[in-house]
Order: C-alpha cells, then sequence, then structure tokens
C-alpha cells in the first residue's frame, strides 16, 4: 500500500544515529557516510529541501583517539564530542563536495529552541540556507551542553533533537535511520517471532513498555527515545518514518510511498 501523504513531502529532515556512522568495531562507516551523501545530494537535485540531524561525534572522537570504551567521566565526553565533531565535518564535506553539494554546520542547544529569540534566528538561517539549496547539517553542541537543574541545555538524545529540528523547521516529514528495520513488538534481536509494526497512529503504554532502553556503546539512543520524538511529531501534526540506516538509499522507495520501516502519523 503506497504511504500517499509521503509523496506530496517537500522539505525533509533526516536523522541519522552513531550506530549507522560507527562499525561495531569502532571504525568510520565511510560507504555508509558516502551513501548518505550521494542520496541528500540527489534529493537536494531533485527539489527536496533537506536537512541532517547527525549523531557521531563522540563516537568518532573515539575512533581518532583509538579508545574502545565510551568514558564516564563528562569532560572526557565533551573532549571526545569537540575533536569528533570537527573530524565528522570534514568527513561530511569531503563526501558531500564529489557529488557537488554543498553543506553547512549548526551546533545546537536546548536552550536556543527554546527560548524565542535565539528559536527564531536559528529558524531564519535555516531558511536562509535551504533557499540557497545547501544542505544544513545539525548536531547537539555537546561540548558545552548540560542538563542540570537550574541551567539544561541539553536535548537529552539526538532523536528528539531530530523531531525538534523537523518542528522548527515545520518539516513534512523526518526520517529516522537507526539500526534497526522499524518498531518490534519485541526485539528482534533475542526473539525470531518479533514482529514490525508498519504504522503507528499513536504511542501507548504498550509500546513505550516494548520499546526497551538503551543503544550501542557508541551511542545514547534506543526505542524509547524513538518514540519521544515520534510523540513530539504527532503533538506538531507532523510525520516520521523509522527504519534501518544501513540500507541508506532506501530512502529513495520511502520518498516514493514503500512500505518501508515503521511510517508514524495520524
Amino acid at each position: 500500500m503506497t504511504r500517499k501523504n509521503i509523496l506530496n513531502a517537500k522539505r525533509i529532515v533526516i536523522k541519522i544515529g552513531t550506530s549507522s556512522l560507527i562499525l561495531p568495531n569502532g571504525k568510520i562507516n565511510l560507504s555508509n557516510i558516502d551513501d548518505l551523501a550521494f542520496v541528500l545530494s540527489d534529493m537536494n537535485n531533485k527539489g527536496f529541501e533537506v536537512i541532517l540531524v547527525t549523531s557521531g561525534a563522540v563516537g568518532v572522537g573515539m575512533n581518532v583517539l583509538g579508545m574502545e570504551k565510551r568514558p564516564m567521566e563528562i569532560a572526557q565526553q565533551q573532549a571526545l564530542a569537540s575533536i569528533g565533531q570537527v573530524e565528522l565535518m570534514s568527513l561530511y564535506t569531503q563526501m558531500f563536495h564529489r557529488y557537488s553539494q554543498k553543506v553547512s554546520q549548526l551546533l545546537l542547544t536546548r536552550d536556543v529552541t527554546d527560548f524565542p529569540l535565539s528559536r527564531e534566528n536559528a529558524e531564519n538561517a535555516l531558511e536562509a540556507l535551504l533557499s540557497l539549496n545547501i544542505i544544513p547539517i545539525i548536531n547537539e553542541n555537546d561540548v558545552v551542553a548540560i542538563d542540570e537543574m537550574d541551567h539544561q541545555t541539553k536535548f537529552g538524545d539526538n532523536d528528539k533533537l531530530g523531531a525538534i529540528v523537523a518542528k522548527l523547521v515545520n518539516a513534512d516529514l523526518l526520517i529516522m535511520l537507526s539500526d534497526i528495520d522499524g518498531l518490534f513488538d519485541k526485539n528482534p534481536t533475542l526473539f525470531d517471532n518479533a514482529k514490525i509494526f508498519t504504522e503507528i497512529n499513536s504511542i501507548t503504554d504498550e509500546l513505550r513498555a516494548a520499546a526497551g532502553g538503551a543503544g550501542s556503546r557508541f551511542g545514547t539512543g534506543g526505542m524509547a527515545s524513538k518514540l519521544a520524538a515520534a510523540q513530539i511529531l504527532f503533538d506538531n501534526q507532523q510525520e516520521m518514518v523509522l527504519t534501518n540506516g544501513t540500507r541508506i538509499r532506501e530512502i529513495s522507495d520511502i520518498l516514493a510511498g514503500k512500505e518501508i520501516g515503521t511510517y508514524f502519523h495520524q
């Protein structure tokens, strides 16, 4: 069955998780980044307005320093984010340049999107970039973002950031690239009879219970964070597709309305 609403989508936010950027051995997944650059550049050439929300700064920083275990200390994580963000943007710039596509970088914190004046500035900057056919690449500013009782600047995870960016730019669709084919009724890595939900129309307590917990050792997201992101979109009458980040070229099929991944809509 064709997902007809998606056929009319023009402004698309793509969110890619750390698990799609970093291989299980901790090395950078260069083929995935190349596929991402190709597909998004092709979309831009076809008239789509594309925004990329990326994770991966800490994971890439770990790769640069040859670290196998993510440190617990916040300052160490911030240092890794600082190192990794430079390398990550360098990779993106090189890959997109292969397809003659210009990109830009925006690093956001939650107070930017919460405070009206700074939110308006971010909106204006994004609109200007899109009008110039530039693909903005957005990440959380993990180097300075903190989450304390009197000063909260962290989004929590980049799944939520992806949804907030989609809301910020009034996107027609958020495509969330994860390490799984979609949302299942139980963990498909543990249960052979796990079934994928092709469509979700509301976020229920049963879904939250089935979503489980954390993500990979290189990232922070899990299914629960993806449901939280979907709820943000539902609250803003927006839509999302959750799909596997190892098959990035299927984005074209998703935009053609094919039944891939889990489609969140109301």
